[in-house]
């Protein structure tokens, strides 16, 4: 293996380091440049920080933020591997904002993607085994051996013919003096010791106990809480306000303009009190007059009409194979299908939130971000300062899902603390949460396919109108008219067709578009994996039999629905009234395949009684995390199909808490059962993967139920009738 690498000299080396720590800091700066393996593994920038203090205690800075899906335990897996160190000795931080994390494929410091145990493969393990190296050239060197009769164990440096050791501890200082070694040798797998072996997290204890700390849990000296009151129609602002009965409930301190926008226009007022329940209080106590803008009369239905209106012309071409037109006009059979799915909210148990502390020569922000890069230039840029003298503090944070790779919580809470010349937490209700987010884009699709006489689909064709996440997130990063992440999971569709053509029309709107778990193919799956069960229906095939025909170039996918398909039993007698339904897709390189079993009661009701999930994600890391992360993205799967809408009237969001947009209950949870293709390829994440497959396998078990075809989400029973 080679790296490509820029030098640093030692200072700088240690200033990306834990600042005050004493024993041995490894780390790996490399400014505005990738790390190119020869072993193809993608791009990716060494960002991983190991620190052995004298009490023998490791801690691994963790570049990623830790939302649920394990990456504190994964990532250390990966640096204790190749270290040799002690399980129970490893201690993990959050890194801190600055460029050395920075992601390689998003160009900052963010978790998202499914990207973090991919991106961390490499540079992890290399922080582990420069770490090791240096410890047993320290201990060679205070015992007069070679180096190279020494090796690493448990947390100790042995000398291998005389069995004596030292603790990693006791030679710390030493090895921080050293220069850190190059081209260091990773482990091949078949040594691995930690490395797809079921762990005990490392987060469990500290959050059973409480004493992991959340965003919402984060505390300062003097600091104040606020409360935002926001404008209920998108795109509207304040026209005017009176605070003085909210100044007059005892405890709230002031009320702050919340300014967004370029030029800036006041979207919200703040209420900044003693304690969060006043400043809630204090809400309700204002007057304010909204300005709606011109957006006050857009309603769900007006959305949509827009989108079908732009899917009766061609759009930007996104996939074109073969011949297209010819091939419907020849085809022996045409099946055609419109398709749509709401708005999505995130939902993340913990609402938003920021704690901010803005000063005059810096700033400090505790926030449950998924981005930090972005968190450290809004702040930097609120409080006048340069972004290094920017702090972001991140929490564990209550669920994220793509919704905290947006700042505006951070931008609200530097606001206001400026305002205050205070620190202030910001807290949203859950009502703040779901009216105001960053929805997974409502969407609108119409395909088609020809069939061959012996019913093989000969070409397929869609068109997708729904508005663009990347132009919300990076406005004008859109160039060409085309968000790939909108067509993501149809224009990649994996099976065996000659003739193939998708095209996108970009739809703006003003309801606000983010990325949401598992983002395009959340909807495109359903949209594509259901549309095939209609070929193999038209076609008069077993829609098992008739994807394992067309998918028979592709191995892994094949490999994941091969999978499911027997765990599941399929083709076995089921009990009377419940159905099967199959789907398999690809996302974030990751292969899963889904199988539920469903029935349908008098009254249209739909009960999944079992899902069957297979994956192949590459190389395991830790098999439990896997299996947690394929079974909570299916339970996400499920809240969209059978619940989740968000709808607009009036230019707002209908919906406010849980009792009108629906988390999927713990009583109508199936049972669920994860099989995992063992593969040596590079690992790829779980975190979002498992999402877009539930969908459609629930609603080809309905029509194999009942029938009748399920073409829009959620679903209900009217749709059933």
């Amino acid at each position: 293996m080679t790296r490509v690498t820029t030098s640093i000299d030692r200072r700088s080396l240690l200033k990306t380091g834990l600042a005050g720590a004493t024993g041995l800091v490894v780390g790996f700066y490399l400014p505005g440049r990738p790390v190119v393996f020869a072993d193809g593994a993608e791009p990716a920038v060494l960002n991983a920080f190991i620190h052995v203090s004298s009490d023998d205690k490791v801690t691994i800075l963790i570049s990623k933020s830790e939302m649920g899906q394990g990456v504190v335990t994964s990532l250390s897996m990966l640096a204790a591997e190749e270290l040799e160190c002690d399980w129970k000795q490893i201690r993990t931080e959050f890194a801190p904002a600055d460029k050395a994390y920075f992601d390689p494929v998003f160009g900052m410091q963010g978790t998202g993607g499914s990207q973090s145990v991919h991106s961390g493969w490499v540079p992890m393990r290399t922080a582990g085994a420069t770490a090791r190296e240096m410890l047993i050239v320290a201990a060679a060197q205070k015992w007069g051996v070679d180096a190279s009769d020494c090796h690493a164990e448990n947390g100790r440096v042995v000398h291998t013919a005389t069995k004596r050791s030292v603790t990693y501890g006791s030679v710390a200082e030493a090895a921080g003096k050293l220069t850190p070694p190059t081209n260091v040798k990773l482990k091949d797998p078949s040594e691995f010791k930690v490395i797809g072996k079921p762990t005990k997290r490392l987060d469990t204890p500290d959050k059973v106990c409480g004493k992991a700390m959340f965003g919402i849990d984060a505390r300062r000296p003097g600091m104040l809480h606020a409360s935002v009151e926001h404008c209920p129609v998108f795109g509207g602002k304040v026209a005017s306000f009176e605070a003085s009965k909210a100044k007059a409930i005892p405890g709230v301190k002031d009320v702050v303009p919340i300014m967004t926008g370029q030029p800036p226009v006041m979207t919200g007022l703040a209420v900044v009190a003693d304690n969060t329940w006043t400043a809630f209080e204090g809400r309700k106590a204002l007057e304010i007059q909204w300005d709606e803008g011109p957006d006050a009369g857009v309603t769900t239905e007006s959305i949509f009409k827009r989108f079908e209106e732009k899917a009766q012309t061609p759009g930007v071409v996104a996939r074109k194979e073969g011949d297209a037109a010819s091939a419907m006009a020849s085809a022996a059979q045409k099946v055609e299908a419109v398709y749509r799915v709401p708005y999505e909210a995130h939902a993340t148990m913990e609402p938003m939130n920021c704690l901010a502390d803005v000063q005059a020569e810096r700033v400090d922000i505790w926030a449950p971000t998924q981005f930090q890069t972005p968190s450290q230039q809004i702040s930097a840029a609120i409080g006048g300062v340069k972004p290094d003298q920017a702090f972001v503090h991140t929490t564990y944070l209550g669920g994220g899902f793509g919704r905290r790779g947006w700042s505006d919580f951070v931008t609200e809470a530097c606001q206001v603390s400026k305002a205050m010349k205070a620190p202030v937490q910001v807290t949203w209700k859950r009502e703040d949460d779901t009216q105001h987010d960053y929805y997974r884009p409502a969407s609108y699709i119409k395909m088609a396919a020809g069939l061959d006489a012996n019913g093989n689909p000969s070409v397929f064709t869609a068109r997708v109108a729904c508005d663009s996440i990347m132009n919300w997130f990076f406005p004008g990063s859109v160039k060409n008219g085309l968000d790939s992440s909108s067509v993501e999971g149809v224009a990649d569709i994996a099976y065996d067709i000659p003739n193939i053509l998708v095209d996108y029309q970009l739809v703006p709107g003003p309801v606000p578009q983010g990325f949401w778990r598992s983002v395009g193919a959340s909807q495109n799956g359903f949209f594509s994996e259901s549309f095939i069960d209609e070929l193999a229906a038209a076609a008069k095939r077993d829609p098992y039999e008739y994807r394992k025909a067309l998918l028979a170039k592709k191995p892994r996918h094949l490999g994941v629905l091969n999978l499911a398909a027997e765990k599941a039993g399929w083709g076995k007698p089921l009990p009377k009234g419940v159905y099967r339904g199959i789907a398999v897709l690809e996302a974030f390189d990751t292969y899963v395949a889904e199988v539920a079993e469903v029935s349908v009661d008098n009254d249209h009701n739909v009960k999944v009684h079992r899902m069957v999930c297979a994956l192949d994600c590459g190389r395991v890391i830790d098999p439990s995390i896997i299996e947690q992360q394929a079974m909570g993205a299916m339970v996400f799967g499920l809240t969209q199909t059978l619940k989740g809408e968000i709808t607009i009237d009036k230019g707002r969001v209908v919906q406010a808490n849980f009792d009108t947009y629906e988390p999927l209950r713990m009583d109508e949870c199936p049972k669920m059962e994860v099989y995992i293709v063992p593969s040596t390829e590079v690992p790829r994440g779980m975190g979002e993967p498992a999402v877009p497959p539930a969908a459609p396998a629930v609603c080809n078990a309905i029509f194999a139920a009942t029938g009748k075809r399920i073409r829009k989400l959620p679903v209900r029973p009217e749709d059933l009738a």
